[in-house]
């Protein structure tokens, strides 16, 4: 049995090398590990001192409460300092460092994401964001006129457009599925899919969690009743992954896109595309490779030049998003948007288009008041008390979307919640 001061010894170790030491050798970051080390395993999902010790790992405006995570998250100082390092070497000769140092880290850096994602390092390719994993698959498939593919009204809209690119210039046949938000019932939902299932149907287009409302689908459900109808499956994880707790291959998809800016707290343009070895080969990349027809990954990742910098830090955000656990990170999550929409619900003429059922949402929330317009909720929010929000129209979907992340605390919600009573009396 590991005792508590071998693993806060070896954590901290590990810092000083594969993480930058500015924060987790001061006062806060020392506080931290000890924390760690003496609730190892343990259910910190209402441990105010330990998500406070967690926040000092950012550098979050404290004048600003940012809300708005579900658009792209921070980084922590970690993080951050390791592309500035990065990106000072690559400067010193670019060619050499860039093309013979850091280009040398993207197969260990490939190892830890396929540890995070539970399945083979020959099956991930690293990339810029989920539109560019997504659309390398979406312009990849082997699809002709006539060929249907199921997705939905409220997919993203970079991937809903790719779609449309691919209907006008092969004519292929999109079949658009419309539900009312929330759904709380996971037959229904997987049903509303395979209803719209025909002998056409080739592909099937799943977004995990919804970005407007954080509605989350039974990925695994619908991609089974797919894959007995001989359809393939596309998964859109640009808001689930490092946010709730999976692994890839337990979505039972053939194809799966993410951006690792949002949930994992990695720099700024960077993702991941997961191809299941055995359509690799007929799944053509994005950008030329000498051989399209390749059954290697690699093939997808051939960018030309590109932030090394940027892809080499990814390994960082790894390193801090394991040391929270993938587990605990997901509980505190919906605990936090519990937590707020919760209370305000319970405010006059206030509605919500998100489930507050554990099986159905994470840390995204939808919330409006009625008759006042998003637009305004949300200048309130940030006008009156600086709270960063984003306002929704889509479809029927109307209100303020609200995106706590791990370093956000009791007391903003509380301001926030403070913030929701005024607009209602207002």
């Amino acid at each position: 049995m590991q005792t508590r001061r071998t693993f806060l010894n070896r954590f901290l170790a590990s810092t000083s090398t594969v993480m930058m030491p500015s924060f987790f050798h001061t006062a806060q970051g020392k506080s931290l590990a000890q924390l760690l080390a003496n609730n190892k395993g343990q259910d910190l999902t209402h441990d105010e001192d330990f998500w406070y010790l967690i926040q000092q790992a950012y550098t979050v405006a404290p004048s600003i409460i940012n809300l708005n995570n579900g658009g792209v998250s921070p980084q922590p100082l970690v993080v951050q300092e390791a592309v500035e390092r990065y990106n000072r070497l690559s400067n010193e000769a670019p060619s050499y460092y860039m093309w013979r140092i850091l280009d040398m880290g993207r197969e260990p850096l490939r190892m830890k994401l396929a540890d995070v994602a539970g399945c083979s390092p020959d099956e991930l390719a690293i990339n810029r964001n989920a539109t560019e994993a997504l659309e390398t698959i979406i312009f990849g498939l082997r699809l002709k006129a006539g060929d249907e593919v199921v997705l939905t009204k409220y997919d993203y809209p970079n991937m809903i457009n790719a779609w449309k690119q691919r209907e006008k210039r092969d004519g292929i046949i999109l079949k658009w599925l419309d539900f009312t938000l929330p759904l709380e019932d996971e037959d229904e939902i997987t049903s509303i899919f395979t209803n719209a299932f025909t002998a056409k149907t080739k592909v099937v287009h799943i977004t995990h969690i919804i970005n407007w409302t954080g509605q989350i689908l039974p990925a695994q459900r619908i991609a089974s009743e797919a894959k007995e109808r001989g359809i393939e499956v596309l998964i859109d994880a640009a808001h689930s992954f490092a946010h709730l707790d999976y692994t890839i291959p337990s979505l039972d998809c053939d194809y799966f896109g993410t951006s690792l800016h949002k949930w994992m707290s990695a720099p700024f343009g960077s993702g991941l595309l997961y191809v299941k070895k055995e359509k690799i080969k007929q799944l053509y990349p994005l950008f030329g490779a000498p051989d399209p027809e390749s059954e290697d990954i690699r093939k997808f990742e051939n960018l030309g030049t590109r932030s090394f910098a940027i892809e080499q830090a990814i390994g960082q955000a790894v390193n801090f998003h394991e040391m929270i656990g993938s587990k605990r990170k997901e509980q505190r999550l919906r605990y936090l948007k519990n937590y707020w929409l919760e209370k305000v619900l319970d405010m006059p003429n206030t509605y919500t288009h998100t489930s507050l059922k554990d099986d159905f949402s994470c840390a995204l929330a939808l919330v409006g008041v009625k008759d006042r317009k998003p637009e305004e909720l949300a200048n309130f929010l940030f006008n009156q008390f600086k709270i960063h929000t984003v306002a929704i129209d889509w479809e029927n979907v109307h209100g303020v979307r609200i995106t706590p992340n791990v370093y956000t605390t009791i007391k903003d919600l509380d301001r926030l919640v403070k913030a929701f009573a005024m607009f209602c009396e207002s």
